[in-house]
């Protein structure tokens, strides 16, 4: 049985305001179902707040219309992420004020509030669901979907696998991809590595010509910020399995997800400056394709295939392309651009019960 994606689309007919993607963002919200859900409940928004000069996050003027909207339907709702501090929000016009709910850290303010399930694949272990996600009635996973250097592309599932969980789960589910490998031969100490990492886990020994890269694994994430970076491919990863790491996150969005109720989880996908990069980088890039609209649903793995379906690599703008480089030809536009296949990540989640890629998209008009 086919499941429902709802889709507001861009794309309109006259100069009004209720043709408008924050008008149909409304009316989709009307048509979801969700105002019966939210009703009596603490509600999760998890998004990503971004960092250092990104702009390509959720505007708050959807995140304000979906507070309101669940608070007018009798709903208790807050907005929550990782590192929110660190991350400034407001400077992205995320504050309490101005999105009419409080914006708080999942693991607490010391990062140390979270629920150990057990798991066991391969070297990873455990998935540490962050305190305020799990002890939340309802949880709307609201994200910004864009390219993944790790993963292909990020979604509904990388805002759970990835934003709802401790640096260790985190570490632990990037170490399927294998350690980080220094060549010194081919570095040139351009420090362009240490001012790439959110985590403060890389160093050289010494300053200058002599120093050794070295990295902290106890901070390091194995998010390949260092990786990216690099102008000579002096530091690489071990192995370049991204298959285990799309089945070590879909493994850990299941265990996220099985701390709700069913029917107690729903998502939204906002497809507007859909960039190369992830938000986490701090930095937006130009658009890959023209802005495509919202869509919504019930089923995580659906809604997620809806979205890459929408991406085509015929909408191509070139400078959402760094300037020289060439796609591969092959497959996805974010398999072409990163090397990675996205649709591994649904299969990975399909095993795992957590949806169906047989979807049916209804559009709001």
């Amino acid at each position: 049985m086919k499941s429902t994606v709802l889709y507001a689309p861009m794309a309109y007919a006259r100069y009004e305001e209720n043709q408008t993607l924050p008008a149909r963002f409304s009316r989709m919200l009307n048509q979801s179902g969700l105002a019966e859900k939210v009703r009596g409940k603490t509600v999760a928004i998890k998004m990503h707040v971004g960092s250092g000069t990104s702009y390509s996050t959720i505007p708050p003027v959807f995140v304000r219309k979906l507070v309101d909207f669940i608070k007018s339907n009798g709903g208790d709702c807050f907005i929550t992420d990782h590192y929110v501090h660190n991350r400034h929000p407001e400077h992205r016009g995320y504050t309490e004020t101005n999105l009419g709910c409080p914006i708080l850290e999942g693991c607490g303010h010391l990062g140390r509030y979270f629920y150990t399930r057990d798991v066991h694949f391969n070297t990873f272990r455990h998935v540490d669901v962050a305190g305020l996600i799990h002890d939340a009635d309802f949880m709307i996973d609201f994200s910004h979907v864009k390219g993944h250097g790790a993963c292909g592309f990020g979604g509904a599932c990388k805002n759970i696998a990835m934003g709802c969980v401790t640096d260790r789960t985190r570490h632990e589910i990037h170490a399927l991809e294998g350690g980080l490998v220094w060549d010194a031969e081919k570095c040139i100490h351009c420090d362009k590595c240490i001012e790439a990492c959110n985590h403060d886990a890389n160093s050289f020994s010494e300053p200058g010509k002599n120093g050794v890269y070295e990295v902290n694994y106890h901070h390091c994430t194995l998010c390949q910020h260092c990786v990216k970076v690099c102008p000579t491919g002096a530091i690489t990863l071990d192995s370049h399995d991204y298959k285990d790491f799309q089945t070590g996150m879909a493994i850990c969005t299941r265990e996220v997800l099985e701390t709700f109720e069913p029917g107690n989880v729903y998502y939204i996908n906002v497809l507007t400056a859909i960039t190369a990069l992830c938000d986490c980088w701090g930095m937006t890039t130009p658009a890959l394709v023209p802005d495509l609209g919202i869509m919504a649903s019930d089923d995580l793995v659906a809604i997620e295939r809806a979205s890459l379906d929408a991406i085509k690599i015929e909408d191509l703008i070139p400078v959402g392309v760094p300037k020289g480089m060439e796609l591969s030809g092959e497959g996805h536009l974010f398999e072409q651009l990163h090397g990675k296949n996205p649709y591994i990540q649904l299969e990975a989640l399909e095993k795992e019960g957590l949806g169906t890629q047989d979807y049916e998209l209804k559009t709001v008009r």
